[in-house]
This record gives structure tokens, sequence and C-alpha cells, in this order.
């Protein structure tokens, strides 16, 4: 099984790959510090470093295409001729690879915005540009804090597989109990599937789609999640004194609201605003670490660790994601809050490729009537 990772960061499909065995034959990424990062860890010279466009049709043959794509608005792109328009942007590079080396399967991940942006009409493009290639496509929101991450990250992943068997979709949940018996037969019916330009407002947590049409449940449980991981569990016993922020912080404390709750998993303590508003927050560690990014202002969010406040460290950073803690150890350690916040966390992307390649499907739901082709 031979796999190319697009826009890969510091690998974190990389990572999983390699622990399910999968030889990664290519890699490349724009950004200097995550080439330098990907170069310096993973052993064989396959990085190339620059605008993807520039390579292109360097790409070798592969089994397995991965990308954690940047979401860049696909409604400036192109002339703006509809949801099947994908001309013009960053999205683009990956249908042309798909289409020109045809790889058994794909897993694409992104933000979970996607699939309300712009009413639903940045995922109808990418969902129908991807199903119009001949893949049977799914897609599920999937959260870090379910793979043994001490993290609030939703994510939406999504897959593909080559297959002119309708019943070959996997499924990246095994329960469907949530979805009402209705749905659930437009789900097993293709005849009953809507087109894709006829979508909402936004799309559902979870859905087929496949030659311009698809179908979706909202899954709001994760059938298969591992016991929590909380953030205090990561945390270092003797961090440097340059991540302490007492003094300010206590002064912060004073012209802050009490909070005291939890917000998707995530303890804030004081809030400058009240509320969930993250912004000039002071958290817990009792529950799971905010989202992390790679905007600079995120890295300087304060934690009350037993009597003191500090920020996370970059070794937090990593663990967080479920990096090892020395994985960007060439880089600054300013370079290295956003290199881990920019990060495709390997535990959840590991799942799903297995799953995907091991095509281990739900039986609630099969057989799916009618065909495709």
């Amino acid at each position: 099984m031979r796999t190319v990772e697009l826009f890969s960061g510091i690998g974190g499909f990389r990572i999983a790959c390699d622990r399910l065995g999968i030889e990664t034959v290519w890699a490349n990424d724009i950004d200097d510090k995550a080439s330098i990062v990907y170069k310096n860890k993973f052993a064989n010279n396959v990085h190339v470093k620059g605008d993807l466009s520039d390579f292109i049709d360097d790409v070798p043959e592969h089994d397995l295409l991965t990308a954690g794509f940047p979401c860049q608005p696909f409604s400036s792109a192109g002339k703006k001729l509809g949801v099947s328009d994908v001309r013009g942007t960053l999205f683009e590079k990956i249908v042309y690879i798909l289409e020109k080396k045809q790889p058994s399967f794909f897993v694409l991940e992104n933000v979970k915005r996607l699939l309300s942006m712009d009413k639903g009409k940045h995922f109808a493009t990418i969902i129908s540009a991807l199903s119009s290639k001949g893949y049977l496509v799914e897609w599920r929101l999937l959260n870090a804090s379910n793979f043994g991450l001490p993290q609030n990250r939703e994510r939406v992943i999504i897959t593909g597989r080559k297959s002119k068997n309708i019943n070959s979709y996997l499924c990246l949940d095994k329960d469907f109990s949530q979805v009402k018996d209705k749905d659930l037969e437009i789900i097993k019916d293709v005849s009953s599937w809507c087109l894709i330009n006829e979508h909402g407002k936004k799309f559902f947590s979870w859905g087929l789609a496949v030659g311009g049409l698809f179908c979706q449940a909202d899954l709001k449980e994760f059938s298969e999640a591992r016991p929590r991981v909380l953030l205090s569990d990561v945390l270092e016993k003797n961090p440097d004194d340059v991540f302490f922020f007492n003094e300010d912080s206590e002064e912060r404390v004073r012209n802050s609201v009490k909070v005291d709750r939890y917000y998707n998993g995530v303890q804030i303590l004081y809030n400058q605003k009240g509320g969930a508003r993250m912004g000039y927050s002071i958290f817990g560690v009792s529950g799971l670490a905010p989202t992390l990014t790679c905007t600079t202002s995120r890295h300087y969010e304060r934690y009350k660790i037993g009597n003191d406040y500090r920020r996370l460290t970059n070794i937090e950073y990593a663990r967080i994601q479920g990096f090892p803690d020395d994985h960007c150890d060439l880089v600054s350690r300013y370079s290295q809050y956003s290199l881990y916040g920019n990060a495709v966390p390997p535990n959840m992307v590991e799942w799903v490729i297995d799953r995907l390649l091991n095509n281990k499907r739900t039986e609630i739901m099969a057989p799916i009537q009618g065909s495709f082709i």
C-alpha cells in the first residue's frame, strides 16, 4: 500500500500511515518550517517543499491520497459557476491528482465550519467534485477527544473509495440507533437520495455522496469513543519559568467575570465577558483543552494550574495533538505552537484510515438498494 500526503504540514497523516504499515512515497507542503520538521523526522527523503502547482505532475502512483487541505473560499473561485466548480482553488489540485492517478482511496480533513460555510455551498462543491470522479464519498464529523486526546477539536473527515458496489461503503460509526426509521429508509435507497445542488443551508455530521446524489444523518454521538483523557493528564511537571504569568493573570482575574463551568468539555474559570466566549478567558485543566490553532494570540491563553497561572508549553501542545514531545525540536519554540496547532491529529486519522482500508462498515444499514453505475 502506497500513499501520498498533500499539504502535509508536520506529518500527522504520515505518522498514522507509518503505524499502519503504509508506505509514504511522496509528500508536499509550502511552509518552510513544516518542511524542516518533516524532513528531519521521517527517514525516507520523499518530501518536496514548495507550491503544489509546481510539482503536481511529479506525484507518483499511489493507492491512498491524504490531505489536510486549506479551507480556501470557493465563492471567489473560477467564474462562480455553481456547486460543481472548483477552478481557482487549492482543492482543485486534489481533484486533478485524483482524476489523473485514480488512487483507490482518499482521506481528507478540514474544519467543522466547512459543513455550513456560505450556506453549505463550499461543502457541496467539494462532495460534488469528488463524487463525480467515480468515488463513493463518506464524511463524518469527528472530535479529537474521542481518540485519547485531551482536546475539543471537531474536524470533518471526508473519505472516498473507488468501487462499483454501493454496498462497499465503510461507516465512520457503527451505531445508527440515533437515526429515525424514515431517514434510514432514505439512506438505504439510492433512488431517494437528493441532488447535491439541492442541499440545505448546512450539511449534517454524517453522509454519503455518489454521482451527484447524497444522503445524510445527524449522528450526535460517536459510539467508538475511547476513555476521555483530561488536560491535567498531559501537563509537564516542571515547565520553564517563561511560561508563567501570575501577576498579569491575577490582574486579569480581577477584571473578569467568574464562569467556572464546562463548555464542550473545556473548563472555563474566568472570562472578561462571561459566558463561553474564548477571548480573554482563563481555563482550568480538569477538562479538555480548547481547539489548538495556528493563530498566535491563542498561544498565550492562560490556564490555572494549582496556584499558578501560565500558558501551555510547546511540549504540551505536542501531547494534546498526539505527537511526540520532540517532534518539532528543530524549529523555535514560538514556531512550534503554530505548527502543532495547524496539524492533523494522528490518532484520529489512523482510526479513519484503518476503517477505510479494512472496509469496517456497519451492517445495520446494509444492503443499500440501487446502483450509481
